[in-house]
């Protein structure tokens, strides 16, 4: 042990000396892999050695103890990613030990990146500008325009803000040399910002006080240049900002929705913009309102179908010529992908020199593309090198899907390579092989070397320049002898500290008075988020429903008094509901009443049961979580986690109802979020409007099988259960169970907040509040509807309500939720409201 070490230990009490001596002494570096726990002359670095002292004085399972706890956070608000391919999100992973870079050394870095970073705006202001580098030969045309990624029909471009990049990141790591290297860039539209942004939040949780004491820096200073950079480039005040992304499947939508709360920013999809006259708007539920910057996450080849790509359902038609003539700022710009194929890669220090003037300060992996002859030359005669794809493509065969070795090839594998190099050399480039850097993760309380990539980023400011991340996106591998890092392959994440010496300026990113106009709404909704936060409200109410269904099943079967005509005509009306309603999937013969409440419960199978319905409604939560608090989300997983069917084949009546009271208890949970926490503005409208319809609906449905003429004292009893109104009839009747009292309850009574009467009411004040398209005094059609419903509600009797009439009343609920979405929700990709658009101010 160094003396250095030994210093750093006489410090700490005897457990956490143990300790740090432990987590030393085992640690074993890959063998001349370049470690971040050891500078070049094998002595722990000091930030890392203050790190570890500090972290091993934590009691023995405590550090576990800590991160488990902070890491509830990813699992109750649902941050995840997706594998490309595949359908299930992954829950996010993090692990406890953060990359720690000292400020010194981190000055290197962000000064290498942001040169790199106003070296490929100027190249792509020349590229697709007045061409000078092309026509002197300093880039070749085939190595430019054989790239998928160039967009030729921006030529001539120029962007509205000035700006072709907004966020560039460089993926890094360190040397053989101990100097950082540039493994790849990201000009496209770099992800991982806002994963970073999770990240510290959720290791600075678990261990506040040593983030505290080794002064890191903050994050906000980038995301607030970030903000106002892509302000700047509207060239307004005030302007409307959206961040456009392909939607819930991409690999990491919960990173773009999350990046667009804590920004500010409307989530939009490709169907929720569309161009007139050459300007671009975002379709509301109060018509067109104009975006004046979009911030890409879409690729390129994707966001105009007029123009690019005839089959995208991702992007807008027209969205090119908007940019062209200055109606809308596109960040990064279209085109500006180009930039990440390799086969750029070996002419950026030249162009560096001659577009700059300065020599490159973080240097590439040695690169060959092999479209130049002496290139190609060297790579057939080198077996050593790393042979990968030129640009962003995929060979037909996948003969390399990631960079290989020529030597790693087969004989069957070598000759397909060599046929194709022969014959289109200018596809594939030879690289220096890259074996990653290590640093240290820890695993089950011992420390272990694990090879990493860096990803850092730089925004495009307000002032012209750019501002880096203090930090970046980490990615570790499991695989010890990993050459590249992907999420798809077994990888976790870990934070990034910058340390300072002196403590890190405390920057939020709270405004000035100055800065900011005083608002009381969040602005006009998108009509893809209405419709989003209808069908949540509609999928909630019925999953409801549905357990209130099997409760009335279950009770009849455990109560004694019940037990004999839980098998007759009530069991046999509440299994038709169950089935007409998809709640029981495919259950042949005649189910028992133990199998209809397991199958309503947990069926995989079944749109309609209660799993079913609450994983719709997460699918449509997940189209918001720009707009939903952490606390719903978790409810919502916590729903869905309790209705996943145990497997049990020892599953009794008394199991069942347990567990429909455990969610229908969430649910009342998911309820009170909802009235208590959500502003009044018109998502919360929304979203009520589609539980106020589906439980009317419900209601008529319920009033008219266990309400009619003939209903017996069961029947009335399993009405009042299903509208939740047992207590209240208790306490206003006292006199027993009548079939006119309570179809006065449950249909027409306006104080009771379960009854068809209710539902009406509240759904036309609410339709009253929402925006208008033309204002001419007339009322819109749901409007309309909504009075007309409402106003027979409140005059008719309870003796005379027939079975023909609140079927008619659901009918008519159904033809207002078709009203509602004929006038607020999109229909089809791009599609055009019904209804006359408003003025386009």
């Amino acid at each position: 042990m160094t003396e250095f070490v030994r210093h750093r230990a006489s410090d700490l009490a005897e457990p956490a000396r143990a300790r740090l001596s432990a987590w030393l002494a085992n640690y074993r570096p890959l063998p001349g892999i370049p470690d971040e726990l050891y500078d070049g002359t094998g002595r722990p670095r000091d930030d890392w050695l203050h790190f570890l002292g500090d972290l091993s004085e934590y009691r023995e399972g405590e550090v576990r103890g800590r991160f488990s706890l902070a890491t509830r956070h990813i699992r109750d608000t649902g941050v995840s990613y997706r594998v490309y391919g595949e359908d299930v999100e992954r829950t996010w992973p993090l692990g406890p030990v953060p990359l720690i870079i000292g400020a010194r050394e981190w000055s290197i870095i962000a000064a290498g990146v942001e040169q790199r970073a106003r070296l490929f705006e100027t190249l792509l202001k020349d590229i697709y500008g007045d061409g000078s580098l092309l026509a002197k030969g300093q880039i070749p045309a085939s190595a430019l325009t054989g790239s998928p990624d160039y967009v030729r029909a921006m030529r001539g471009a120029k962007p509205a803000g000035g700006r072709w990049l907004q966020v560039y990141a460089a993926d890094l790591g360190r040397g053989p040399d101990g100097r950082w290297w540039v493994l790849g860039d990201r000009t496209q539209a770099p992800s991982g910002a806002g994963y970073q942004l999770e990240n510290r939040l959720v290791v600075s949780r678990a261990f506040p006080g040593l983030y505290n004491a080794m002064n890191v820096e903050r994050l906000a200073p980038f995301f607030e240049a970030m903000r106002k950079g892509l302000s700047a480039a509207a060239g307004r005040a005030d302007p409307r900002i959206a961040l456009l992304s392909p939607g819930p499947f991409s690999e990491t939508y919960f990173e773009q929705a999350h990046l667009a709360r804590y920004l500010g920013f409307l989530l939009v999809e490709g169907d929720d913009l569309v161009v007139r006259d050459g300007l671009c708007y975002v379709r509301t539920i109060a018509g067109l309102k104009r975006i004046d910057v979009i911030l890409r996450r879409v690729d390129a080849d994707f966001v105009d179908p007029l123009e690019l790509n005839s089959s995208s359902r991702l992007g807008v038609a027209g969205l090119l010529e908007a940019i062209r003539g200055g109606g809308v700022s596109v960040l990064n710009m279209p085109g500006s992908g180009v930039l990440e194929s390799r086969a750029l890669m070996g002419f950026f220090p030249a162009l560096c020199h001659t577009v700059l003037g300065e020599t490159l300060k973080l240097p590439n992996i040695a690169t060959w593309w092999c479209g130049q002859p002496s290139a190609r030359e060297m790579v057939e005669r080198s077996h050593t090198l790393s042979i990968a794809t030129a640009f962003n493509t995929v060979l037909p065969d996948e003969l390399l899907p990631s960079p290989r070795l020529i030597s790693d090839l087969s004989d069957a594998e070598r000759e397909v390579f060599f046929r194709r190099l022969e014959d289109r050399p200018g596809d594939f480039v030879g690289q220096e092989v890259v074996r990653l850097s290590t640093m240290p993760v820890l695993r089950e309380d011992k420390l272990e070397p694990a090879p990493f990539i860096l990803r850092v980023f730089a925004a495009a400011s307000a002032d012209g320049g750019f501002e880096v991340m203090p930090g970046g996106f980490c990615r570790t591998s499991d695989q010890r002898d990993a050459r590249a890092v992907s999420m798809g392959a077994g990888a976790r994440t870990a934070d990034v500290w910058v340390t300072h010496d002196n403590p890190a300026n405390p920057f939020t990113l709270l405004a000035s008075q100055e800065d900011v106009r005083v608002r009381r709404i969040l602005g006009n909704l998108p009509s893809r988020a209405a419709d989003n936060l209808f069908w949540l409200g509609r999928y909630l109410e019925r999953a409801e429903a549905t357990l209130r269904l099997v409760r009335g099943l279950g009770a009849s079967l455990v109560e004694a008094e019940g037990a004999a005509h839980g098998v007759g005509a009530t069991f046999v009306q509440l299994r038709e509901i169950l089935a007409d309603w998809g709640a029981l999937g495919e259950e042949p013969g005649e189910p028992s009443a133990l199998e209809v409440a397991r199958a309503a419960l947990h069926a995989e199978d079944a749109w309609g049961s209660a799993l079913g319905l609450t994983r719709r409604a997460r699918r449509a939560a997940a189209s918001l979580r720009e707009r939903l608090s952490p606390d719903f989300w978790s409810l919502l997983l916590e729903l869905e986690r309790g209705l996943v069917d145990p497997k049990s084949e020892a599953l009794t009546e008394a199991d069942a109802l347990a567990r429909v009271e455990t969610a229908l208890r969430t649910l009342s949970g998911l309820s009170g979020l909802a009235q208590e926490n959500m502003n009044r503005t018109a998502g919360w409208r929304f979203l009520d409007i589609g539980k106020r319809i589906e439980r009317g609906i419900n209601i008529c449905r319920f009033a008219r099988v266990f309400g009619h003429v003939h209903g017996t004292s069961d029947e009335l009893d399993l009405l009042l259960d299903l509208a939740d109104s047992q207590i209240t009839y208790r306490a206003r009747y006292l006199v027993g169970i009548a079939r006119v009292p309570v179809l006065d309850m449950v249909v027409l009574d306006p104080f009771n907040t379960r009854s068809l009467a209710f539902q009406a009411a509240t759904i036309k004040d609410h339709l009253t509040r929402l925006p208008t398209l033309v204002d001419d005094g007339m009322r819109e059609r749901p409007l309309r509807l909504a009075l007309s419903m409402d106003c027979e509600l409140e005059t008719e009797t309870a003796e005379d309500v027939t079975e023909e009439m609140i079927e008619s009343f659901g009918g008519r609920l159904m033809s207002l939720a078709g009203a509602v979405a004929d006038r607020y929700f999109l229909h089809g990709a791009n599609a055009t409201p019904t209804v006359k658009l408003a003025s386009l101010a």
